[in-house]
């Protein structure tokens, strides 16, 4: 439905209902779902209305919908064949004020963009190191065998068009592409992450009425890589009256709507780091509501090209590590 209206939220259903019931129909068969690709779809649905189809385009809608290949349309050709592909990875991570790591687990997935004519076989080579679930390239190698420089994914879904057999035998990744943007793959992992960030809090309280709070971030990965887009985001009492900051790079702001400073950094070497400090001015309350407090952690978004958390490898595409939070105590 994104396709179809953009973000999906109560405006947009409101706004499209008439449409989304024409995509359910379509979708659905006596509850099941049966045709669920954009590109399919968008050959007889349109956003502007329906209508009535000829014959030729009604035997072609149903040679899609209920052919080998549904989720590619034939006939397609473009003047120059082009095949993009972005692994993208979420990085969850919970760290104890001492740099212990509570928990963590990367979620990835592999977008890609296809505008390649007629009906081509795409075919990706999967590393030899990469185990599924305690599984090797046989699917019957012993988790205790395995070389500690193997990469382990807890679980992994593929798009439809994917052939399932060939991944499970060559260890490979082949499939006929869907046509334009879509998801091949996603994948979550919880071992042997590498973290491109270390994060570490400071906080003293100097009086009743007044916080002093040190945030330091340092970089783990390669000096020739570049760290982009890096936010973070330090909570502070909801009694807070004012906040006086100090940042050796980049800008930081107070803000009092959210309850929290929000330090912006446009981009950071490898092995590098850098540090925020800041006055905090609370005004005075009975312990009861101090202590309601929940001590929200420290989050921090960023991104970084060509580095993989999995195994801390550098490939020639692009990974994009999003979201990372360190607990924060007083």
């Amino acid at each position: 439905m994104q396709s179809y209206f953009g973000k999906l939220n109560e405006e947009n259903v409101k706004n499209n209902f008439v449409l989304i019931y024409e995509l359910l129909d379509e979708i659905l068969d006596f509850g099941y779902p049966q045709n669920t690709d954009p590109g399919v779809l968008k050959t007889f649905i349109t956003q502007q209305g329906i209508r009535t189809a000829s014959k030729e385009e009604q035997s072609q809608i149903t040679s899609q919908v209920t052919g080998q290949i549904g989720w590619r349309r034939e006939g397609i050709k473009y003047r120059r064949n082009e095949l993009f592909l972005d692994v993208i990875e979420y990085v969850n991570l919970l760290m104890s004020q001492q740099g212990q790591v509570l928990s963590a687990h990367v979620a990835g997935k592999v977008a890609m963009k296809s505008y390649l004519s007629g009906m081509p076989e795409c075919k990706f080579g999967i590393n030899d190191k990469l185990t599924i679930e305690g599984k090797g390239r046989s699917g019957t190698e012993d988790p205790s065998k395995t070389t500690r420089a193997s990469v382990a994914i807890d679980d992994c879904q593929f798009h439809q068009c994917v052939k399932l057999t060939k991944f499970d035998t060559e260890h490979a990744i082949s499939f006929i592409p869907p046509d334009g943007e879509y998801e091949l793959m996603r994948y979550r992992t919880t071992k042997d992450i590498q973290l491109p960030f270390r994060v570490i809090p400071l906080v003293r309280e100097t009086s009743r009425n007044k916080m002093e709070v040190k945030v330091v971030v340092k970089s783990n990965f390669k000096p020739s890589l570049l760290a982009q887009k890096i936010e973070v985001r330090i909570p502070t009492p909801p009694n807070t009256s004012g906040v006086q900051l100090i940042c050796m790079k980049g800008k930081a702001k107070y803000k009092a709507g959210e309850n929290a400073i929000v330090w912006k950094i446009k981009r950071m070497g490898g092995m590098k780091e850098s540090q925020i400090s800041a006055e905090i001015d609370i005004l005075s309350t009975g312990s009861a509501e101090k202590r309601k407090w929940n001590r929200p952690p420290v989050s921090m978004n960023f991104e970084v090209r060509i580095f993989c958390c999995c195994c801390g490898c550098y490939y020639e595409c692009y990974w994009f590590i999003d979201f990372i939070v360190i607990l924060y105590e007083f």
